[in-house]
């Protein structure tokens, strides 16, 4: 992390100090320099951590970035099997730091970056992957109604909406033409999958590199970046997930493709689905390639906004342009995942 001079400080902490029960000032401010989407930073006090995550400034894609969602499901999670951080106050005044944002606790431990996790025994990555399938089959078994969710999501034709959010999000970031991109928003439209009726909430980002695991061990200790929750088809969290079995090391978001994954100790893609249906219950699942396809298609399209609001200004990472360069190599995977479904 580095020093930020992005907050007004003196502001933020007059504010939190009238918000937050027990938030004293004064404060100093670190920001992760990891964050793609909604800038994130350490707040640190002199008596605790805290964390705030904030909308980017600038001209934003409409329903982009939604803290307030993040800041909504993260609350209603709380006491449920889904471990996350405990959230302290949503803020959707612009005039405090110039854009809406919400603060968190602070959680200590490890954030796993590589999938292929190197200097992990096999044994420990063989945990690590059991642990993240535990997690997800967690989140796609809460209590939606009990939870107060029930509202999060529109009901019914999931994928369908999907695919025209996604498309409508890529064409309005859109900065080349991108063959494969083309052909994924073509086939996909015509093939979504009959609605089974199966929804749950879902996380929409579910990667290795968003949970915090514990210093000492392989437990999941809090599940972050909720920006893109909804309630939907559970398949798109596992599909998501599963795309880093098809995805190269030389990737920014580096993938597990041509590693020898059983000795790694790491379970197959076939592996990890079977354990996530045992986990819910079902024996099998229908059109595996077309919720591939879409995942890496969605994957390009955030991928393209990112990448657009770098060239525009507004970007909250200096690797944001990388992210652009993952555009065309995400498109050809999808394009891979669609070509087994013909």
């Amino acid at each position: 992390m580095v020093a930020s001079q992005d907050l007004d400080r003196e502001n933020l902490t007059a504010y939190l100090e009238g918000q937050i029960l027990s938030f004293r000032g004064p404060i100093t401010v670190e920001k992760f320099p990891r964050g793609q989407s909604n800038p994130t930073y350490a707040i640190y006090t002199p008596d605790a951590k805290y964390v705030l995550r904030r909308k980017p400034l600038g001209k934003l894609l409409k329903s982009a970035h939604a803290v307030d969602r993040e800041y909504r499901v993260l609350k209603a999670l709380a006491g449920t099997d889904v471990p996350v951080p405990q959230v302290f106050h949503l803020c959707t005044d612009n005039e405090v730091i110039g854009s809406w944002f919400y603060v968190m606790e602070y959680i200590s431990g490890r954030v796993l970056w590589d999938p292929a996790l190197p200097n992990f025994l096999p044994h420990d990555r063989t945990s690590v992957y059991e642990e993240l399938n535990r997690v997800l089959a967690a989140i796609h078994q809460v209590d939606i109604k009990a939870v107060g969710l029930t509202n999060f999501g529109q009901p019914g034709n999931y994928y369908e909406r999907q695919v025209n959010r996604w498309t409508k999000q890529y064409r309005a970031s859109e900065v080349r033409n991108i063959r494969e991109m083309e052909t994924l928003i073509e086939w996909l439209p015509k093939n979504v999958p009959p609605d089974d009726g199966w929804i749950s909430l879902i996380h929409g980002d579910f990667r290795l590199d968003n949970i915090i695991f514990s210093s000492n061990g392989c437990r999941a200790i809090a599940v972050l970046d909720w920006e893109l929750s909804t309630i939907g088809h559970p398949i798109a969290d596992l599909a998501y997930q599963c795309m880093q079995r098809h995805m190269g090391q030389d990737l920014y978001f580096a993938g597990l493709a041509n590693l020898d994954t059983e000795k790694l100790g790491i379970p197959s893609e076939s592996k990890f689905i079977e354990t996530y249906c045992q986990r819910m219950g079902i024996n099998h699942i229908e059109h595996w390639s077309f919720y591939l396809a879409c995942s890496f298609f969605r994957l390009a399209a955030i991928c393209q906004g990112v990448e657009k609001r770098a060239l525009d200004g507004n970007a909250s990472s200096e690797h944001a342009l990388k992210l652009g360069a993952m555009v065309e190599p995400l498109a050809r995977l999808g394009n891979e995942a669609l070509e087994q479904a013909t």
